[in-house]
């Protein structure tokens, strides 16, 4: 009775979900030979983005003028064309590593179905000869030598079991590993697909920033000259009066509700850091330029970079300033409210990737930069808020920003973000 209460629970622990594969399933030396090829082709698309990062770079540092403008955004669109080439070749060789998956479970569920029919024969020939005890066996008919075989035979079978259900546990341990790593892959499938629409996005974006500002200059670099001139009076025009306003707001802000500043509450939202602006000078509790102007930190980063979420968190707001003529703000921006009594936005960004009241993690893509709003050039703004300092409101009070609702906070709830992040 024993060994068939063993059959049953061996049987019922180790009856995995059958799985169904491709009838057409290729062969596993090749998809081998397929992931590397595409490991090659990853590595030398790399190497190009790199140097199309150093040429945008370079050619971001150079004179402001039209023709060096015009050069940038040619150069950023090839940089994220290759980009999507780049993001294409990784799904193809996620897509082959989840056929490969695929291959090893097939072929591991066969070895978990021999060695529990090996299981269930071993107790069927225990069972048999069991049935019968040691008395019988010995006082039967039988030589000793039969006797001492069938006895043999018990214990054979029984080191089978044993043998057998240790394989098993082992295959079952190493089943649930690749299927983890199957659903990891697919998993990372999705969010590369995810990848590839923002990029895509990202080059029409940059096209047709190209296309507006050819319209607006009429190609001649006066009209251009002139265009830049009017945007940085207008700049600091909207800066003074949102200064004015925010300065009047008197929202109450208890530091006990927010964390104060330590390295690592928040993590960068960008894999390569290079920040070109920090957190500027004080007028009331060391929080902005006396012009009211720096609210922030801004990094480089070309037209088309990740740009990722610093801490869990849920989105409170997106918006698009340039929606509105003359409101020379955040452009297209994303607010993120986090669990700790901070809230981040992420301005000047080219595609927005998320939505209202959508919860994200640490990491999650929450759009790609870009040069939207009043920008000297492609970078991402972050501004840092204690929470109960910062509402997403219409700016009915503002000369050119009356429809447009972005952020706006008291200049208390301004917190420098670099007291957040890593230590540099």
């Amino acid at each position: 009775m024993r060994y068939f209460f063993l059959l049953l629970s061996v049987v019922c622990f180790f009856n995995l979900p059958q799985l169904t594969y491709a009838e057409d399933a290729i062969d596993a030396d090749e998809i081998m030979n397929r992931i590397e090829e595409r490991n090659i082709l990853i590595k030398h698309l790399e190497e190009d983005i790199k140097k199309y990062n150093q040429e945008v770079d370079n050619a971001t540092k150079e004179a402001t003028s039209l023709k060096n403008t015009l050069k940038t955004l040619d150069l950023t669109k090839k940089k994220i064309s290759t980009d999507i080439n780049l993001t294409e070749n990784k799904i193809t060789k996620t897509n082959l590593t989840i056929d490969q998956l695929n291959l090893e479970i097939r072929k591991t569920k066969a070895s978990i179905d021999v060695n529990r029919q090996a299981i269930i024969n071993a107790i069927q020939d225990t069972n048999a000869l069991e049935s019968l005890n040691i008395v019988q066996i010995i006082l039967s008919n039988k030589d000793i030598g039969e006797v001492w075989n069938e006895i043999d035979t018990i214990k054979e079978a029984q080191n089978i079991i044993r043998n057998r259900s240790a394989e098993l546990t082992s295959l079952k341990a190493e089943m649930e590993t690749k299927q983890n790593n199957l659903l990891g892959q697919k998993n990372n499938l999705v969010s590369l697909k995810k990848d590839l629409n923002g990029k895509k996005q990202a080059v029409i974006y940059t096209t047709k920033e190209k296309e507006t500002l050819l319209t607006q200059t009429k190609s001649k670099e006066e009209t251009y000259k002139d265009l830049i001139k009017t945007r940085e009076e207008q700049k600091a025009q909207f800066e003074r009066e949102i200064y004015e306003y925010e300065s009047q707001l008197n929202i109450a802000v208890d530091t006990d509700k927010y964390p104060a500043p330590r390295t690592n509450i928040l993590s960068w939202p960008l894999d390569s850091v290079y920040i070109t602006q920090k957190f500027g000078k004080t007028v009331a509790a060391k929080k902005l330029y006396v012009s009211g102007s720096h609210n922030g930190v801004d990094f480089r980063a070309s037209v088309g970079t990740k740009v990722k979420n610093v801490l869990d968190g849920t989105v409170v707001g997106t918006g698009n300033t340039d929606l509105y003529q003359g409101c020379y703000s955040f452009g297209k921006w994303v607010m993120v409210r986090h669990d700790n009594g901070l809230s981040t936005i992420y301005g000047h960004l080219s595609v927005i990737s998320v939505t209202n009241s959508q919860r994200l993690q640490t990491g999650d893509i929450i759009g790609y930069s870009g040069n939207t709003g009043y920008s000297t050039g492609p970078h991402l703004h972050i501004s840092l808020y204690a929470t109960q300092g910062v509402r997403i409101e219409k700016y009915v009070n503002s000369r050119g920003c009356k429809q447009a609702t972005l952020p706006l906070a008291d200049v208390k709830a301004y917190l420098d973000p670099l007291a957040y992040f890593p230590a540099l």
